[in-house]
């Protein structure tokens, strides 16, 4: 394997850390300040994301996220990885450029398994950053980690669907931009395991869905984003808006997430990243006990550990990556486990460790510590929990060593 990159992507890199440093960073605290500026803190889209992202539409960083298609930045997975990884220095930074989660699992669903007239009606206002997207899997009534528990239902009438069912953390739901939902539930519980669940579109304004409440995490709103409890109730849509058929929906759920853990993992690398910087900077500029904090001998051991560990998340990403372009998502799964049980745990730890270099100024809103440090918590457990991940990866290496070939599945 080797991790290099061509002219196009060194460009691309070049052009998109220093719209980051010029723009996105200063452009934080602007965005807050509008945000409790405006009547309700989900009545509106701060006006300076709509710059910025107007900005880094003209300067061709926009899209980069969609590989192997002309609608997006034509980048493989390895290629987009250093570049997610500096959108992910900032809270707000993926959006600015329109690779923000769950839009961009939800435009790939959109591109790869929807139907010409799905992808004129949703996919192409999705692309030109005209309207955000929800993603409706979880439910608070069963474990949603094992999909197959999804208890939603979505049963043909006629020429149409009807949806009931009660989902939770539905990312990006309260965004007044939000009009699409992709929805998942039981089309037939008498089906094989797998077979059961179907992925439909559900635009958000349809008569009998409901926005019951938004979700904070740690405190946070992530306001005008946030994460929706959404009700459906007695919801009528098209059979036309169905994904791929009846039946598909775990299969979708599998291409989805593959890419989604793994834009996920090169963001977390951009966010630990960031918190060393602020822990370098901030350690030798300050002093205690008659020395500088870079003098004194922990402060150099968390240095020190944190680069060891971001280094190595970074190759096991790229390695990820790499596989994902070379031999597919399916072969790449172990690979993919392993990043999403390593990344969130390293963000954390380095993160956490800046936030006590930096002492108050660590847990407060004038750095971005304490924000990145909620999000990396989230992600042990979004996309699949961790012991998920390990129970998979587990049973992937002891398959190794069955015997005549005989699966292991008792883990």
């Amino acid at each position: 394997m080797i991790f290099s990159f061509g002219e196009k992507v060194k460009r691309l890199h070049n052009e998109l850390e220093q719209f980051m440093v010029e723009q996105v960073y200063p452009a934080e605290a602007i965005y807050e300040q509008q945000l409790n500026e405006q009547a309700t803190r989900w009545s509106d889209v701060p006006p300076v994301m709509e710059e910025l992202k107007a900005k880094a539409r003209q300067r061709g960083l926009w899209n980069l996220f969609l590989p192997d298609s002309e609608l997006g930045g034509g980048l493989t997975n390895l290629e987009y990885a250093p570049l997610c990884e500096w959108m992910g220095r900032s809270i707000i930074g993926p959006e600015v450029f329109n690779c923000n989660a769950p839009d961009t699992g939800n435009m790939e669903v959109l591109e790869r398994y929807g139907t010409e007239e799905q992808k004129k009606r949703w996919l192409e206002p999705l692309l030109k950053g005209e309207i955000r997207s929800c993603f409706s899997m979880t439910e608070p009534d069963v474990a949603s980690s094992d999909a197959t528990n999804i208890e939603a239902s979505i049963i043909r009438d006629g020429a149409e669907y009807v949806i009931n069912g009660r989902k939770w953390w539905s990312s990006g739901a309260g965004d007044p931009r939000c009009k699409i939902a992709i929805v998942m539930g039981k089309t037939n519980p008498d089906a094989p395991r797998h077979e059961q669940q179907s992925m439909i579109l559900v635009p958000l304004h349809t008569k009998g869905v409901k926005i019951e409440r938004m979700l904070p995490v740690f405190g946070y709103d992530h306001a005008p984003h946030g994460h929706g409890e959404l009700t459906f109730t007695d919801v009528r849509v098209p059979a036309s808006n169905i994904l791929l058929g009846e039946g598909k929906g775990f299969a979708i759920a599998q291409g989805r997430l593959g890419p989604g853990r793994i834009h996920h993992c090169m963001r977390l690398i951009g966010a630990a990243e960031r918190a060393l910087e602020i822990l370098c900077k901030r350690v030798r500029d300050r002093e205690a006990f008659g020395k500088r904090l870079a003098e004194q001998g922990v402060i150099g051991e968390w240095i020190a550990e944190s680069r060891v560990e971001i280094e190595q998340a970074r190759l096991l990403t790229l390695k990820a990556a790499y596989m994902m372009d070379t031999v597919g998502n399916k072969e790449a799964k172990a690979e993919i486990a392993m990043i999403k049980i390593v990344a969130p745990s390293m963000a954390l730890k380095v993160i956490d460790r800046a936030i006590q270099a930096l002492g108050g100024a660590g847990v407060s809103g004038d750095y971005p510590l304490a924000a990145h440090w909620a999000n990396a918590r989230t992600l042990r457990l979004a996309d699949g929990p961790d012991e998920v991940h390990k129970a998979q990866l587990a049973k992937l290496e002891l398959r190794k060593y069955s015997e005549r070939g005989r699966e292991i599945t008792n883990v």
